[in-house]
């Protein structure tokens, strides 16, 4: 078998690019122990690159590749679901930020949805880019379905959750430092309310509590926010 006749073969096997997907993830993990978590080296931002990449070069469209990886988007379920075992063990912590937690999460939706938008028709986003950009700080599955709902482009939702919780990921640690924000369940909460998953990630690799924070502050973020929008949107969209 040629070399182009095994690579059109290997293409269309599922379990390609799910071994391509773990093998990207594994590299990247790699990397970013190697660079002792430094916010720069994000593993989730190193595995898309290299997927992408890896895409790129061959020539794959996201559907041939999303029917081999698919697997792995499974899991996000239960991973989620996961994030109960480390709330139920820091369950005392959680009771006695209730107040302080349902104060940020209302105003961190409210101005996470308004400054964005507002930037974007500053500088002339069309209307279907503003009701993309929306929901942002969601997780990706719900932030698309928000997006559909309203009249958006899912896909460019997508790009826009994932790049949001990269940027998340990545100057969180550094501007709490800077802000001398020092209680791991503020900076958890904070990661998780703007970043979602991969600020969640991110709060568990740095401390276990400011996980935990994340956790709840990406789980609430997912019912607030979509019930916001609708009423944000006419007065911040003009329509």
């Amino acid at each position: 078998m040629t070399p182009f006749r095994l690579w059109v073969y290997l293409q269309t096997t599922p379990l390609f690019w799910l071994t391509a997907t773990l093998a990207a993830y594994m590299i990247a993990e790699s990397l970013a122990s190697a660079a002792r978590r430094h916010p720069l080296v994000n593993s989730v931002a190193i595995a898309v690159a290299l997927i992408g990449t890896l895409l790129k070069l061959t020539g794959t469209d996201y559907q041939t590749y999303f029917n081999g990886a698919q697997f792995v988007h499974f899991l996000l379920g239960p991973a989620t679901v996961a994030l109960a075992v480390p709330l139920y063990r820091n369950l005392e912590a959680v009771k006695q930020n209730l107040l302080p937690m349902a104060a940020a999460l209302f105003v961190g939706a409210i101005v996470a949805v308004v400054s964005a938008l507002l930037v974007a028709r500053a500088l002339g986003a069309p209307h279907t880019v503003l009701v993309s950009l929306a929901p942002k700080s969601v997780t990706a599955g719900v932030a698309m379905a928000v997006t559909e709902t309203l009249g958006g482009a899912p896909p460019l939702t997508a790009v826009l959750v994932i790049a949001t919780g990269i940027f998340g990921a990545v100057v969180v640690t550094p501007l709490m430092n800077a802000l001398k924000v020092t209680d791991w369940a503020a900076r958890g909460f904070a990661a998780g309310l703007a970043s979602h998953g991969i600020g969640t990630a991110r709060a568990f690799s740095v401390h276990p509590v400011a996980g935990v924070f994340a956790g709840i502050a990406m789980g609430l973020n997912a019912v607030v926010t979509p019930a916001i929008i609708p009423a944000l949107l006419p007065w911040l969209t003009g329509q």
